[in-house]
């Protein structure tokens, strides 16, 4: 069994619990990480099943360290064996925050001796190794004096698909489109709306749910060259994403965006995703949008008017997205933006809100619930 670690934007966390949990293994959460246990499956399901994780860590070992030595010696008594082979390539990359060992050139530096010594000892070598063969990375996390120390089981981050063949200037990182639809109370046999589509990722994200397609089986993972993990383990569980994949499942989802460049590369990406047929993209204000359809689900991420200049179009736009959307008194609204100042322009309180991080960009999801559908009997 190893110790896995699924990290986490901020404010996400809940939800890659969740969706570990959904893939049949407890967990604890912290911040920005979801730890778990899980065999050579497990790391292989995570990478390729979790929407809203940044990436998979395998933790190796966590130890108090307030000098170097200390930090030589407890890398080095650590089994860095089971999983290095003799021509593995190891960088290490490092990071420290309130910690008396902050220089973190000198930490990766010692992280890395420690490791040489170790697989030497093993290895029966005594000079250095060629590092000619699969990579595994390896970061040391200082925090608060204790060096957390993990190997990257994901590669690129989790969030890419493979599908992206072309983004706009500001583009929406993939596992937080697909945490912003997992917010709301979409289901796939309601319609679904983006009206800021920009580059496609919400519309294509909301597909990908609405099928059960996992999100990383376009994709290639770093620990897919890993010799302890058999080839067939990979097999297996890209054979459970095709099993588990509904793509009968009919959909009704639009992206709409002012821009008609964005939209070509919106249809261009949901192609390269494979979703092409299924994603209706069109050029169109906010403004303008109506629709006779009921009980549907509205989500964008509009322009939050951060740039001088822009902040009077955003204000507008936002009030008029609000006169185009009341009278759907059925559909449910959801909108992440940096501005606090939404709601007034927008014309209506929000039925709840949630803090989210937008990379750097402290944000807030703000939800209009609209009506339910009343009970068939």
């Amino acid at each position: 069994m190893f110790d896995l670690i699924a990290t986490s934007a901020m404010g996400l966390e809940a939800l890659v619990a969740k969706e570990v949990r959904d893939l049949g293994y407890e967990c604890a959460v912290e911040n920005g990480r979801i730890s778990y246990k899980g065999d050579a499956s497990a790391i292989v399901r995570s990478n390729l099943w979790l929407r809203t994780a940044d990436r998979i860590r395998i933790k190796i070992g966590e130890f108090k360290a307030t000098t170097f030595d200390e930090l030589f010696e407890k890398t080095k008594a650590l089994p860095w064996e089971n999983f290095l082979p003799e021509d593995a390539e190891f960088p290490v990359t490092g990071k420290s925050v309130k910690s008396k060992l902050f220089s973190v050139s000198d930490c990766q530096a010692i992280v890395k001796k420690a490791i040489v010594e170790r697989m030497r000892k093993h290895y029966k070598k005594s000079g250095w190794f060629d590092e000619n063969g699969p990579l595994f990375k390896i970061e040391v996390a200082l925090h608060k004096d204790v060096a957390l120390l993990t190997i990257d089981a994901s590669g690129s981050g989790l969030h890419k698909r493979g599908y992206r063949a072309g983004q706009g200037e500001a583009p929406l990182k993939e596992t937080l489109a697909a945490a912003l639809v997992m917010l709301t109370n979409w289901t796939p046999d309601k319609p679904f709306v983006d009206p800021f589509c920009g580059s496609g990722t919400i519309p294509i994200e909301a597909a990908l749910i609405g099928q059960n397609i996992a999100p990383g089986f376009n994709r290639e993972f770093v620990s897919e060259g890993w010799h302890w993990i058999p080839e067939k383990v990979w097999e297996e569980a890209r054979l459970e994403t095709e099993d588990l994949a509904n793509y009968d499942q009919p959909l009704d989802i639009t992206g709409t965006d002012i821009d008609h460049r964005m939209v070509k590369i919106a249809e261009e990406n949901a192609f390269e995703a494979g979703l092409g047929d299924l994603i209706h993209f069109k050029q169109m204000q906010v403004r303008d949008f109506t629709t006779t359809k009921e009980y549907g689900v509205i989500v964008g991420n509009p322009p939050y008017g951060e740039r001088l200049g822009d902040k009077d179009a955003v204000q507008k736009m936002y009030a008029e997205m609000g006169a185009a959307l009341a009278p759907l008194d059925t559909w449910s609204v959801y909108i992440l933006t940096s501005n606090e100042q939404f709601e007034q322009f927008y014309g209506k309180p929000a039925t709840k809100k949630r803090k989210l991080f937008n990379g750097f960009i402290r944000t807030d999801y703000y939800q209009y619930w609209g009506k339910r559908p009343p009970r068939t009997k």
